[in-house]
């Protein structure tokens, strides 16, 4: 018997139903079914989990992870999003997948997260968190932009004035830090990508560092900040706050099959030709 966790997108009646239909059929083979949302999954009972199935798109395996909490548990993504960079299958193919998946039939890829902790300016932590993704430090609504600080490795970079700043790992690069301008890098790599959002001044270029870097993102000037976490709040900033980040000493395990399809993603994402 296996316990099985089911992270479902709510929103949408597709994966709904579809997780409905799986969570019958896995009880009916006597195995034990967790939802999100119920006791027991999620942070402090996802450790026993043998698997977890993400109905939703890119979004949910992103909950997923979170939830896990840094268990070292695989998730299976089934597409029910739009192109589903993460998803490793589509909704006809969930009940063979699963089937394979705990029959062993299945590769895993281990994607590199960061360890992302929110500094006082006093010194003191406040909040840590991991990201798959990114992590975002970005203007408030009411301001026009902010001033942050960069320090590599605990040295004094440059200060950027800009609507924020993206941290990605390289799974996030397609994500948020893509919609700025930043390269895609292939998601099995390791390395840290800084990428300026909108910055008002000559040098916009992303950096690609070194997976062991430490990257530090202050907040200057009179303005505050907000930061978060694979779309979850991080916290607010004012000016001092500090948020560091490295590569964290857990990973994502996420289930394949077969050759990876990173390129045709890219391919039908961008109406790449095919010879």
């Amino acid at each position: 018997m296996a316990v099985v966790g089911l992270v479902v997108h709510e929103d949408r009646e597709a994966a709904v139903e579809q997780a409905d239909v799986l969570a019958a059929r896995l009880v009916d083979e006597g195995h034990e079914i967790r939802r999100s949302g119920d006791d027991g999954f999620g942070i402090g009972g996802s450790g026993d989990l043998d698997l977890v199935v993400s109905l939703g798109g890119d979004g949910s395996i992103l909950r997923a992870v979170g939830l896990l909490d840094g268990a070292a548990v695989p998730v299976l993504g089934v597409n029910f999003g739009h192109l589903g960079y993460l998803t490793a299958v589509e909704p006809e193919d969930a009940v063979d997948a699963v089937a394979r998946t705990l029959a062993g039939d299945h590769g895993i890829e281990e994607r590199m997260m960061l360890r992302v902790e929110l500094q006082r300016a006093d010194g003191s932590s406040v909040a840590v968190d991991y990201a798959l993704n990114e992590v975002v430090v970005e203007r408030t609504a009411a301001s026009q932009t902010v001033r942050l600080g960069v320090s590599l490795d605990g040295d004094f970079f440059t200060s950027y004035a800009a609507d924020g700043m993206v941290v990605a790992t390289p799974t996030g690069s397609t994500a948020y830090a893509f919609s700025a301008r930043g390269p895609i890098v292939d998601a099995l790599h390791r390395s840290i990508q800084v990428t300026p959002v909108s910055p008002h001044m000559l040098f916009d270029r992303t950096l690609v560092l070194n997976p062991s870097s430490e990257v530090c993102l202050e907040v200057l000037g009179e303005r505050s900040a907000t930061g978060t976490v694979d779309g979850r709040v991080l916290g607010d900033l004012e000016p001092g706050d500090r948020v560091v980040c490295t590569a964290a000493d857990r990973v994502a395990q996420l289930v394949t099959f077969g050759k990876r399809d990173f390129e045709q993603l890219l391919k039908t994402k961008f109406g790449l030709e095919d010879r």
